[in-house]
């Protein structure tokens, strides 16, 4: 299956709900450099030319689609899902998502409200020459997502002023209230299985960075099935809703893709990717719900590559596999990781106790490295280190500048441990 684009906080999201999954053999591509090539070996992961509004993307994408052997796409962005169902039968693979019309429908706020015109739901919309309307409105861009382009107007000269360069918006009643994202499933009869309401407590850049498991009201769940009965949804999709002046809620618009904060639903059990994907290989699914609170928030993350290769790492033991009293999490991953890369660890230790009771005190074990090397408190560590491809890690300052110098490879303190982590 291949993630397309593959570095936004959607495709990251989605490529976390399926790398584990034993069905699943994951690719991604993008039309320029992102995280994307963080997330991916280089044998998964291709970075070219690949823009939907170039003459030959589908000649280009179709050689990647067949050198791959993919057989589904998973879209990460309104505009690219609409272009490749528009241009499914042309591609190699099947495109996961909505028929061609409801993700044009839903790309488009303009044919979104005049879809659900007569519904409760549906917001005041003007028109133009926008006469006669009730200050104050809503002004945002036909085609858009995350806020970008919006903006609110208080008076008509603010809005005359405001609209003069601008064209495709669409101007709403002005809608004051709590805003709620709304995450849904439905699958391929049109069976509306999963309905998650989530606060956006948090938002930057149009996204999510704080969101807390809201309850399922009636209100809400009538607008859910409202939108899943007029339009064939498929796969996971979401809706924004926003109250009014009189507290009823409003929907500010839909998507038929996955969204990134779909990961807080994710944990209570629902995999909105997984699910997407078994439909769309004409699979039934269900779905089981942990029922218990929850809340998301997310920060900028780091992610490295070193470009120095090495089959072998020292590791010491007291203050870096184990401190204040507790295992350090981060040094055990390290180890495991190693081991899945096939890269030898050493245990070098000056551990002045029993170092096989101490290890068995923390459910530790020796069997964790490839060897263990124990010294006395005045032996050098360096005469029992082989430099030729390795690396050291040790919390003592004293220690790693000393094996720096006279061994001349290169040293971790425990904080840059996850330096030494990849595609993990």
């Amino acid at each position: 299956m291949l993630i397309f684009p593959g570095g936004s906080e959607i495709a990251i999201e989605i490529f976390h709900s399926l790398r584990h999954n034993l069905h699943v053999d994951l690719f991604g591509a993008s039309g320029k450099s992102d995280h994307a090539s963080f997330l991916y070996d280089s044998a998964h992961y291709d970075e070219d030319d690949y823009y939907i509004n170039t003459p030959d993307f589908i000649e280009k994408f179709n050689s990647l689609l067949t050198r791959w052997n993919i057989r589904f796409i998973f879209p990460t962005h309104d505009t690219i899902t609409l272009f490749l169902k528009q241009h499914e039968r042309e591609l190699n693979a099947a495109v996961i998502g909505s028929e061609p019309r409801t993700c044009l429908i839903a790309r488009e706020k303009i044919l979104t409200y005049d879809v659900f015109r007569n519904e409760s739901f549906c917001p005041k919309v003007y028109s133009a020459p926008y006469q006669d309307m009730t200050f104050p409105v809503f002004v945002k861009p036909n085609q858009g997502q995350g806020g970008k382009g919006a903006f609110a107007c208080s008076t008509s000269d603010e809005f005359s002023h405001q609209m003069e360069a601008l064209s495709d918006m669409v101007v709403t009643e002005l809608l004051p209230g709590e805003e709620l994202s709304v995450d849904c499933f439905t699958d391929r009869k049109g069976k509306l299985h999963f309905i998650g309401p989530r606060t956006r407590e948090r938002v930057q850049i149009g996204i999510s960075f704080r969101s807390v498991r809201s309850e399922l009201t009636d209100e809400i769940a009538h607008i859910a099935n409202t939108i899943n009965r007029a339009m064939p949804v498929r796969g996971a999709w979401f809706f924004q809703i926003k109250k009014d002046v009189h507290g009823k809620y409003k929907l500010l618009e839909f998507a038929v893709r996955q969204a990134s904060t779909m990961g807080l639903y994710r944990q209570v059990g629902v995999n909105f990717a997984l699910l997407s994907l078994f439909d769309a290989m004409e699979k039934d699914v269900s779905v089981i719900v942990n029922d218990y609170p929850i809340s998301l928030d997310r920060c900028l993350y780091n992610r490295y590559k070193i470009d120095y290769v090495y089959d072998k790492a020292y590791i010491d033991f007291d203050d870096t596999l184990i401190i204040y009293g507790e295992v350090n999490t981060d040094a055990i991953r390290f180890i495991y990781h190693c081991r899945n890369k096939g890269i030898r660890t050493i245990l070098i230790t000056k551990h002045r106790l029993d170092l096989d009771e101490t290890l068995h005190r923390f459910h530790l074990s020796r069997h964790m490295f490839d060897e263990v090397i124990h010294i006395t408190m005045d032996e050098d560590k360096t005469n029992y280190i082989n430099p030729v491809r390795s690396i050291f890690i040790d919390n003592h300052f004293a220690d790693r500048m000393h094996v720096q110098k006279k061994l001349g490879i290169p040293v971790f303190d425990v904080d840059a441990i996850d330096s030494l982590i990849e595609n993990t």
